[in-house]
């Protein structure tokens, strides 16, 4: 027998032995209460079969519907409870905040096989992760956010100006202005408006994270961790070649523009930025140590901050274009909003100071983030401790799934939930408040002490984005793609976050003069 099959059915027998082990040690004191509902589990496995590995919440937003707002599931020993409505995630998230803000323990793990254990993001709540969240929020706050609006209006202005000169790559386009705008506002980090080095080098990153950062990945490699001690050339070594491979890109994607930042604070030709500013605050009379510390967090920080953002943000504005091509009249009536605030013969480009006088622009922009979340199922919680909600028992180490992807498909919340309707997000009067929670798509940016600390930068940078083309281009399907008005076929992207994928074929007519839109581009810079 070869030696390779010798080894795969070692591995085999090794992988058995272990489940029906872990099975039988498995016991619990549930104090009288019930779990969750949820569907049956299967013996040593648990809850396996029907989940589509790619997009686990379509699955467990199917369990919602028949089990209810909180569901118990089981990957082989790892408890997960997944909440399926705002009100049980504000309940449990916001207001037991206190035992819902960690992150599962295999999570961490699994970070720290891919060089990463220093993400803010999936850090456990601890004082380090206290640290991050403090320079974040300095740099990210409500009002610190307008500060970097001139960067945001900037690279959107970019955006447009390679859309003019090459719409057929609207995908690297994209990728260019979620990438850009947020290297400037951490490290004031200029990048290329084409094939930046950097850029790719911070795409090949983040498809590994998106693909191997997910609760289901961590349980199976927290219950077989000889996986992660096989070879990289052994059939099904994928995670073991992706965490090599991420590795040794990890250092460089935190190293190089952190540099960049304090080789230009030593030149005296820094500008403000997340970095320098955060840098500029620790105090003169901190000892070596401190300083030393200090800098550490703010450059593990500062990487975690752009790699998520600059993800975010592309596969969002995919969403927006998509509802576009699929929504022509949604399109029409933002086009004419936008037209009746700067003119119909583009006397000006879109500023700052008109957001408030385009409501519906907003709404596009809330009901972007409610149709299709792009981080379907949030970054996992974990629960500290035991505890007990509505007489059902939740075990200390659940994982804690928030399913954004079934609140944003409540019926009763959002009638025809997979229409494309901002509408449905324009102001009106409410007599009480709902049950189902505030009108708008807070709920994809997350929950309690987690919840995304650059929503408002998030949120600036995609009106930015969404008004600038609007104003200069009409969006519109390409010949031969036929997709219904609800996304039907559309395929998307499996893993942490999801987009459409591929690129769908679209067309973007400029609305006026190329040479017009170049003029003000300059004039407005």
């Amino acid at each position: 027998m070869a030696p390779t099959l010798v080894a795969l059915g070692a591995l085999i027998i090794s992988f058995v032995s272990f489940v029906v082990v872990r099975s039988l040690q498995k016991k619990r004191d549930t104090k009288g209460f019930p779990l969750p509902p949820g569907p049956p589990p299967l013996p040593f496995v648990g809850n396996v079969i029907g989940i589509d590995p790619d997009h686990p919440w379509l699955a467990y937003s199917r369990w919602g519907t028949e089990y209810g707002e909180i569901v118990y599931s089981r990957l082989f020993s790892q408890d997960i409870v997944i909440i399926n409505s705002e009100r049980v995630a504000h309940d449990l998230l916001d207001r037991r905040s206190h035992n819902y803000s960690t992150r599962p323990a295999g999570l961490v793990h699994v970070l720290g096989l891919l060089g990463q254990d220093f993400s803010s993001i999936f850090l456990p709540y601890s004082d380090r992760w206290r640290l991050h969240r403090r320079i974040f929020h300095q740099a990210f706050h409500l009002d610190a956010a307008s500060s970097f609006h001139p960067i945001q209006m900037r690279n959107a202005h970019g955006l447009i100006l390679n859309l003019l000169a090459s719409p057929e790559a609207y995908g690297t386009h994209l990728h260019t202005f979620s990438t850009s705008t947020i290297m400037s506002i951490v490290y004031d980090y200029s990048t290329a408006s084409l094939d930046d080095p950097f850029i790719a080098l911070v795409e090949r990153s983040i498809e590994i994270n998106v693909r191997e950062l997910r609760p289901e990945v961590a349980a199976v490699i927290t219950e077989f961790p000889i996986l992660e001690k096989l070879p990289p050339w052994f059939p099904g070594a994928s995670f073991v070649r992706g965490a090599i491979l991420q590795r040794t890109l990890v250092p460089m994607v935190v190293d190089i523009p952190f540099e960049h930042v304090k080789k230009n604070m030593a030149a005296g030709t820094a500008v403000p930025s997340m970095v320098s500013d955060a840098l500029n605050r620790i105090p003169l009379e901190a000892k070596d140590e401190e300083v030393a510390a200090l800098e550490k967090a703010i450059k593990e920080a500062s990487a975690a901050g752009y790699v998520a953002a600059s993800e975010t943000t592309r596969s969002t504005l995919y969403v927006f274009l998509l509802a576009m091509v699929l929504y022509p009249k949604v399109q029409a009536r933002a086009q004419a909003e936008i037209d009746s605030v700067i003119g119909e013969t583009l006397e000006r480009l879109p500023d700052w100071a008109d957001r408030a006088c385009m409501p519906y622009i907003n709404a596009i922009i809330q009901e972007t983030l409610r149709w299709f979340p792009v981080v379907p199922l949030g970054i996992a919680h974990a629960a500290i401790n035991e505890d007990v909600y509505e007489g059902y028992y939740i075990p200390k180490g659940a994982t804690i799934l928030a399913n954004a992807w079934s609140m944003a498909r409540n019926p009763e919340k959002y009638p025809d939930p997979t229409k494309f309707i901002p509408e449905r997000h324009m102001s009106k009067v409410v007599e009480e408040p709902s049950k189902h929670g505030p009108d708008n798509a807070s709920f994809a940016f997350g929950f309690g002490r987690r919840v995304c600390v650059g929503r408002h930068v998030a949120d600036a940078s995609l009106f930015a984005a969404v008004v600038s083309i609007l104003a200069v281009f009409r969006v519109e399907r390409a010949p031969g793609w036929n997709v219904g008005p609800d996304a039907e076929g559309v395929k998307w992207t499996g893993g942490l976050t999801t987009c459409r994928h591929p690129v769908f074929p679209c067309i973007f007519t400029p609305r006026h003069a190329k040479e017009r839109v170049s003029q003000l581009v300059k004039t407005q810079c």
